[in-house]
């Protein structure tokens, strides 16, 4: 937990329980504010006189520096005597704050509304309502007449404006024109030179059966344009305009899909009777769809499926649970389940079914449920896994069942990682899968198949290719609207930054926060978990920096993180025990970069036992760079870890 700041409204800050932390006199906050502007760069001493007098008296700078120390004492009360600040620090000739970017509310702002346009439109709509509600007033409030705020006042100001924007055009998208109209319609009132404002409000009329009123929107906003700035309006409102004037379809088209849907749903309710048999295989169906779409999609498919395979058992009918369970083949590609307990129970469900069926049951019938097994054991050290994935793909490539077969191969894709090193394994597996996919229409494992080249490519430090694959992935993404996609393809350009040196430690954190933003939400626990500070673990480790952090906080990879943690803050025994109990990572997409942290932990503690256990499980790894066949993250070429690990072992 961290201290927080706001500035949008008066500027305050807050204590990590969220109680309001006290400033004293408008000066300190005056000195808060100019440094939060500052963005964590130092401001000299100079002009932070210079910014809170017009004409300095004579003992201004000792007055600064009493602020200064007021304000260390109420951001960091716990800071022992003498002891070096952290948060505001003296640095050369001034100060700086040095706040995370998520302490302060106008960062976080402007980091949501960036991200917005990347989102799907229901976690855009999300995030900006939510990062709408943080503004208590106008930015940096009481100094609203001083020269240092004023064109920080104003950057705020038009970002939220073009927040308001993107907030209405995320309703339409989503069929909400209705609820878009009165902010709309309050926010041209106030801001009436903002052409895309008219835009979007003359669409939502028009959307909600006013067109009319529409074109007398737009025709408004001609005379405000032509009257007061002697412009006519631009080719988007007179592009509309035309539009509305001859009903185009496209401007309705997301409400006509929601009627085709909505139709669709009550005809489906008049036929199939409530508990058919045919209903639940259906149902089914649709979660596979409903998946794909991420964020509360995913996390419904997630939840629904467990209760539908339950209620299949009830029937105690195996060759229907058999297909109930097999007919979820949403592609995978993160090793880490999102809910360890539901896989287990869907693993249990799957082999008691297996056991079940009648002799004459469909082999394909059997593959599915073998497919389902290795795909839901995936990251275990269960020998079942890597048996039933083989079993899975033996019976499909004898069937000529094209999507059973890829089926099969993601689970063969989740079952090679009982050792590391084997990124060139797996990049066939995604070089068949594309194939596949291509000669039979099967999009979502061709986006599969490109994501496991993008990590295995990346793994091998072949960027280039990697580029190849992620763009790939990209366009069909796109092209059939399957927004999970864009979240690994943004992590994978973050890793790039990364890896190859193009941009400064700084320039990569800020990528890799800018990629897990878009985790938020996504409905991917199990990879939104603990990875944005593991990311940065191995940043700063890479490129010598100081560990950052508390040990706690890093979710499923603490075991591996915490050592390395305690050691930064000098709690050697500590650190010492926390890695003798550290246990061998999980077979998955990250075991090069567990394995590397745990080598360099021993090699810091002089742990002889935990340097040979890492070079042993790294050896088979040497030629990739760790973590990078996650496509997320990396620690660099195994094979410097090694030579370190040789080194330290052999007292070299």
């Amino acid at each position: 937990m961290q201290v927080g700041f706001g500035v949008l409204g008066p500027v305050t800050a807050w204590e990590p329980s969220g109680a309001v932390i006290g400033l004293k006199g408008p000066r300190h906050r005056a000195v808060l504010a100019r440094l939060i502007i500052a963005r964590r760069r130092v401001v000299p001493l100079a002009d932070l006189v210079a910014d809170l007098w017009d004409d300095p008296p004579p003992g201004a700078v000792s007055a600064v520096r009493t602020f200064v120390a007021a304000l260390r004492r109420a951001l960091e009360p716990g800071r022992p005597p003498r002891a070096a600040a952290r948060l505001l620090v003296t640095e050369g000739p001034g100060y700086a704050l040095r706040a995370e970017p998520g302490a302060v509310d106008a960062w976080r702002f402007e980091q949501a509304v960036a991200a917005a346009p990347e989102l799907p439109p229901e976690q855009a709509l999300t995030r900006l309502e939510e990062a709408l509600g943080w503004w208590r007033g106008p930015a940096y409030a009481e100094f609203a007449e001083q020269d240092w705020a004023h064109a920080e006042r104003s950057r705020l100001a038009e970002l939220r404006l073009t927040a308001v924007e993107r907030q209405a055009g995320a309703r339409l998208a989503l069929g909400l024109a209705a609820e878009a109209v009165p902010d709309l319609d309050a926010h041209v009132a106030g801001h009436p030179w903002r052409e895309d404002a008219w835009r979007l409000l003359a669409l939502a009329l028009y959307r909600t059966g006013r067109q009319g009123d529409a074109l007398a929107v737009l025709r408004r906003a001609r005379t405000l344009l032509v009257e007061h700035l002697g412009v006519d309006p631009g080719p988007a409102l007179r592009g509309l305009e035309a539009d509305i004037l001859r009903q185009a379809p496209h401007l309705d088209a997301p409400a006509r899909a929601e009627q085709v849907w909505a139709q669709a749903a009550a005809a489906y309710d008049r036929v199939a009777p409530r508990g058919a048999r045919a209903r639940l295989e259906s149902t089914v169906g649709l979660m596979r769809d409903l998946a794909v779409t991420g964020g509360s999609g995913l996390e419904a498919a997630r939840r629904h499926r467990a209760a539908a395979v339950a209620a299949a058992e009830e029937l105690h009918d195996p060759e229907l649970t058999a297909r109930v369970i097999g007919a979820y083949d949403v592609p995978a590609i993160w090793t880490r389940s999102d809910d360890p307990a539901q896989a287990a129970r869907i693993v249990a469900a799957a082999e008691r079914t297996l056991a079940a069926l009648p002799p004459g049951a469909p082999e394909a019938t059997r593959a599915r449920l073998l497919a389902t097994i290795a795909l839901e054991s995936r990251g275990t050290h269960c020998a079942r896994g890597p048996q039933a994935a083989r079993e899975a793909e033996r019976i499909a490539r004898g069937l000529d069942d094209p999507a059973l077969l890829a089926f099969a191969l993601n689970g063969l894709f989740m079952q090679t990682f009982h050792r590391t090193g084997l990124a060139g394994r797996r990049d066939e597996i995604g070089a068949e899968l594309i194939a596949l996919s291509r000669r039979h229409g099967l999009v979502t494992y061709e986006v599969l198949g490109h994501l496991i080249r993008l990590q295995s490519r990346a793994a091998l430090a072949d960027f280039p290719a990697a580029d190849e694959h992620a763009r790939a992935a990209d366009r069909l993404a796109e092209r059939h609207e399957l927004p999970l996609v864009g979240v690994f393809t943004q992590w994978y350009r973050a890793l790039r930054l990364d890896a190859t040196g193009r941009a400064g430690p700084a320039e990569a954190e800020a990528a890799y926060r800018r990629a897990a933003e878009r985790l938020d939400g996504c409905g991917m626990p199990g990879v939104e978990d603990g990875l944005l500070a593991l990311a940065l673990l191995c940043l700063r480790l890479r490129h010598g920096l100081p560990v950052l952090g508390e040990p706690g906080g890093w979710g499923p990879y603490e075991p591996w993180a915490r050592p390395l943690v305690l050691l930064a803050r000098d709690r050697r025994d500590e650190a010492a025990q926390a890695l003798r109990a550290a246990p061998d990572p999980p077979r998955d997409l990250l075991a090069e970069a567990l394995w590397c942290l745990m080598g360099r932990a021993g090699i810091a503690l002089g742990d002889r036992e935990a340097m040979r256990r890492a070079h042993a499980a790294l050896a088979p790894a040497a030629a990739e760079l760790a973590g990078a066949g996650s496509g997320m993250l990396t620690l660099g070429p195994v094979a410097r870890h090694l030579d370190a690990l040789a080194a330290a072992l052999h007292g070299r």
